[in-house]
């Protein structure tokens, strides 16, 4: 099997969706909490791309076990020549590598990344995997946008702040205790809220356009049960709240003011919409979706990201 036969299995231009919000979430813990580490940056990002490339690899794997002919010659299994031994292998060698390093961040942490860490696995397997895989039921969108934007960008900043009480787990005499700030982690899901929504907005584009097909291949994805015109109008206002949450940060105080130029990028961003909105389509439109979301939080990071500068310079 081929490097270029490799990246299309794990389709590697499809990991943008966990960097990014793992960037941000680096980027919003060094400006609010002035706080940074290393080794538990790193061991969460090799964790975070190998599971992120092991559940896409699945659900090529499973999509190739499950479709038919026609639809066949598209997964990359069949298209490079993947033999079927290599592709359980790799799939195995991605999990095991993701889950030696989710066990070597929480014994850097504690529980709470375990707790969480084995939910996220969970979901990213049964999100391909099972007799009724999530990515083939209506709640593909919320799940990918909860766990990849949110839960994400929270570990994310969660890994350096572990030892501030933010959220701490505690059992002692039979009695488990929970200790939540809410308002700290209320804040981390606002700031979670444009990744959710545009991580959403990139299944949501995906099961727009292969909404005929996936009929054919009984995945019964959300726009077949609300139909195509609300799930484009879900699609324009998935975007449109991410823009009021990030003005209602800057209103909080819990984003700088310059975050407000993120607003600017909605002019591209509309642009993007209307032309999706007028012709859904996975070869000339769908792209649109993840552009998208890398403008609006792209721009959200760096101009975090320059006000981390500007405190440490």
């Amino acid at each position: 099997m081929s490097l270029s036969g490799f990246l299309k299995f794990v389709e590697i231009q499809t990991k943008v969706a966990s960097v990014i919000p793992f960037i941000l979430g680096t980027l919003y813990s060094l400006y609010r909490y002035e706080t940074f580490n290393f080794q538990n940056f790193i061991t969460m990002f090799i964790s975070l791309i190998t599971f992120d490339m092991a559940t896409t690899a699945i659900n090529n794997y499973c999509d190739y076990r499950k479709a038919n002919v026609d639809y066949e010659v598209e997964n990359p299994i069949i298209s490079h020549g993947i033999g079927n031994t290599t592709a359980v292998f790799i799939i195995f060698a991605l999990v095991i590598i993701a889950v030696a390093f989710g066990i070597k961040l929480t014994l850097n942490t504690n529980i709470v990344v375990l707790l969480i860490g084995l939910i996220s696995f969970a979901a990213g397997i049964l999100y391909t995997f099972g007799p009724i895989p999530i990515s083939r039921m209506p709640l593909g969108e919320v799940f990918s946008g909860i766990f990849m934007g949110l839960i994400i960008t929270f570990l994310a900043i969660y890994i350096h702040i572990y030892d501030e009480n933010i959220l701490t787990l505690a059992y002692q005499n039979s009695i488990l205790k929970i200790n939540i700030n809410i308002f700290e982690v209320f804040y981390i899901f606002l700031v979670s809220i444009p990744a959710i929504g545009g991580i959403a907005n990139i299944m949501l584009a995906n099961n727009i356009c292969d909404v005929e097909t996936d009929i054919i291949n009984k995945r019964f994805t959300l726009p077949y049960y609300i139909g195509r015109k609300s799930a484009l109008n879900l699609f324009k206002f998935l975007y449109y709240i991410g823009y009021v949450d990030i003005a209602v940060l800057v209103i909080l105080g819990i984003l700088p003011i310059t975050s407000l130029l993120v607003l600017a990028t909605l002019l591209p961003v509309n642009k993007n919409i209307k032309l999706f909105c007028e012709n859904p389509s996975k070869s000339k439109t769908f792209v649109l979706a993840v552009k998208n979301f890398v403008i609006i939080n792209v721009a959200n990071a760096l101009l975090i990201g320059i006000m981390v500068a500007i405190k440490y310079l």
